[in-house]
């Protein structure tokens, strides 16, 4: 039995890191994808997870393997197409941290997962299935990313969704915010950006964003608010969780450590959804901003990622 499974994109995320003797800048190589990212989070935190998705046969597609393999993720769900080249993801950073995306991705391998080719086996096995928005982009892979919901939640696996909004990889927003929407009815638990709460729901506010995506049925709902800390709201309650004061490096990656962290204190509790009390929920967000607070000390994403120990160290110094 697996503690969570996600599907989505695996890619390359060449991250500007300076300027060349010729004055030509530099992009370092990082292993990257927000599910991916999400996952080996919650792996060096201690869960046993497994990926779903496709890469290339190629020398990226190789690196990829090999690093969700050294980060102990199973693999048995991901395949390496020769038809299709990894997807790369150039990210340059402003001084303050965040970020600007160029994707080389027409199509990309992680597109091009089809319903045939889903680890079945992994599906009716594991305590959660994590998904986001980019692999609803195209055909065939939204298909194939609600197969896998409707498989997971038929299994009794709590849906958690992390929209993670890329404005470049949708034709027009029109689009981006229908196919985001799309899934909500099947989620349990959802992590969104206070930049994602009006394609979301349309409000901007986090607090009536919130209420509005638990009226749909959503269980538990936390919206990150970057320096300030995330917002929890649930049926019953709703509270800000303040963050922890970090030097900011690149925020590349934040939030899927957040919701790493976040889903690996819960699955822990051992307890369903409806059980856990809202102080439980709080101290899952508390310390999911201690696991954030540390990602953005770093460069990259999965480079990033702090180990328990880390993030112990951080709420009881």
């Amino acid at each position: 039995m697996f503690d969570i499974v996600a599907l989505g994109e695996l890619l390359i995320d060449f991250t500007n890191n300076g300027i060349s003797k010729s004055g030509m800048k530099l992009f370092e190589q990082n292993p990257g994808g927000a599910p991916a990212n999400m996952l080996i989070a919650s792996t060096k935190l201690g869960l046993k997870t497994a990926f779903i998705g496709k890469v290339g046969a190629d020398m990226h597609g190789d690196f990829l393997k090999e690093v969700l393999e050294r980060q102990n993720v199973d693999v048995s769900g991901l395949i390496q197409d020769p038809n299709y080249f990894t997807t790369l993801a150039f990210v340059d950073l402003k001084e303050n941290g965040e970020r600007i995306f160029s994707f080389s991705r027409k199509p990309g391998a992680d597109t091009q997962l089809k319903v045939e080719e889903l680890n079945v086996t992994l599906l009716e096995q594991t305590r959660l299935f994590h998904f986001g928005s980019l692999s609803l982009t195209t055909e065939p892979c939204r298909l194939a990313t609600y197969e896998a919901i409707s498989c997971a939640k038929k299994s009794g696996a709590i849906i958690s969704y992390d929209p993670n909004y890329r404005k470049s990889l949708w034709t027009t927003e029109f689009i981006a915010i229908n196919e985001m929407r799309a899934p909500l009815p099947y989620v349990d638990i959802i992590k969104i950006s206070d930049e994602e709460t009006k394609l979301l729901t349309g409000f901007q506010e986090p607090e009536l964003a919130a209420k509005s995506l638990i009226e749909k049925g959503i269980k538990i709902v936390v919206i990150t608010l970057g320096a300030n800390g995330a917002f929890l709201q649930t049926k019953e309650d709703s509270c800000l969780v303040p963050s922890f004061k970090s030097k900011v490096v690149d925020t590349t990656g934040a939030g899927d450590s957040f919701w790493g962290g976040f889903t690996s204190q819960l699955l822990k509790t051992k307890k369903s959804l409806d059980t856990l009390s809202f102080d439980e929920l709080c101290e899952c967000v508390r310390f999911a901003n201690a696991v954030a607070s540390i990602c953005v000390t770093r460069r990259g994403a999965i480079p990033a990622l702090p180990t328990i120990d880390e993030v112990l160290q951080k709420l009881n110094p």
